[in-house]
């Protein structure tokens, strides 16, 4: 199925998700938040935490902020790091304030990468993890941390041995492997799993309806145990949507790039899982992929009942992606600069 890539949408008709202020410290507030006004899950709060250098996470976590809370009805909050010499985003930095909104989190969606947060903050990450409430990890999460051995939350880090592939291998399923297709010239096709047909994660989803410019992350396989695969990547020959699979053994067998899992918190607390290792503020436009997020949200909030095949997920407001590539964040932008216009 040939993917689409909507690029602008006034969204009129969603014009009851509000934007709503942090509370004034006098200074630039910590993130942006959304709130909800329709839909069943008002009650329901998401913490989006954005912070990797290449993908453009401080672009693409505020729209899928604005989409749950404007056609779905969570309250959102999304942070960002932060430059504490002017309070802009600065996605090459480990400064990620305001993560305390995770204390009364449901579920926090995750996609930073190599980050060395200060003791403060990655202890609010630690504490989430022994709530047992769930996590989406997207692309770089899999690496998301990279901590000295001397600090105290090493055990987080990609490489870690003790813990063995730290945060990412422990808690979403894997760690950082390789690029498995070939960065910026094979792009990836969502293939739905095998076992997967019936998930509701995959309700409304087709083989193809998932197209993005990201290549497929290699994984060790088999995942760990408890991993079910969800949407393979089928590496593409070339960077549009409607290009060949690559020949030969790189799709066989396809990569796994998107799978559930249950992680077990010290305390026994069970805690819901979904990863995708494909992400980019350019993915995103693609709506099989913004599907796929909306639907996994509502998965590890444990409302899979609530999964509509057609539920909407259209870009809200003005989006245009800047190309995922090291350094190439806009600069000057604030979280302010991510309000919703349309409030």
């Amino acid at each position: 199925m040939r993917a689409q890539f909507p690029l602008l949408n006034s969204c009129l008709a969603i014009i009851c998700a509000l934007t709503v202020a942090w509370p004034a410290t006098g200074a630039e507030s910590p993130g942006v938040k959304y709130a909800g006004k329709t839909g069943p899950v008002k009650a329901k709060q998401i913490v989006l935490v954005s912070g990797d250098e290449e993908y453009r996470s401080e672009e693409m976590l505020p729209q899928l902020g604005k989409i749950l809370a404007a056609h779905h009805g969570f309250e959102c909050t999304v942070l960002f790091p932060i430059d504490t010499a002017d309070g802009t985003i600065h996605p090459n930095v480990s400064n990620i304030p305001g993560l305390e909104a995770l204390k009364t989190a449901d579920l926090l969606i995750l996609m930073t990468r190599f980050r060395d947060l200060p003791d403060d903050q990655m202890q609010h990450i630690a504490d989430y993890l022994e709530s047992g409430k769930p996590i989406i990890g997207i692309r770089t999460a899999t690496h998301a941390f990279n901590i000295p051995d001397n600090k105290k939350f090493a055990k987080f880090s990609f490489n870690n041995k003790d813990w063995d592939g730290g945060f990412g291998r422990q808690v979403l399923g894997e760690t950082w492997i390789n690029h498995h297709g070939n960065h910026g010239s094979e792009s990836t096709r969502g293939i739905i799993a095998p076992d997967a047909k019936e998930h509701p994660i995959t309700r409304g989803l087709q083989d193809g309806d998932i197209w993005g410019p990201t290549d497929v992350y290699g994984v060790r396989l088999p995942l760990p145990k408890g991993c079910q695969p969800v949407v393979l990547g089928q590496v593409v020959d070339g960077m549009s949507a409607n290009d060949p699979p690559v020949k030969g053994e790189k799709n066989e067998p396809m990569m796994p790039i998107a799978w559930t899992y249950h992680y077990a918190a010290e305390n026994g607390k069970l805690a819901r899982i979904f990863t995708s290792t494909m992400g980019s503020a350019q993915d995103f436009e693609n709506e099989g992929y913004r599907r796929l997020l909306v639907n996994a949200a509502y998965w590890a909030l444990n409302m899979d009942d609530q999964i509509k095949p057609g539920a909407k997920v259209e870009i809200v407001g003005e989006y245009r992606p800047s190309k995922f590539a090291f350094n190439g964040f806009v600069k000057g932008k604030k979280p302010s600069d991510h309000e919703w216009e349309g409030k």
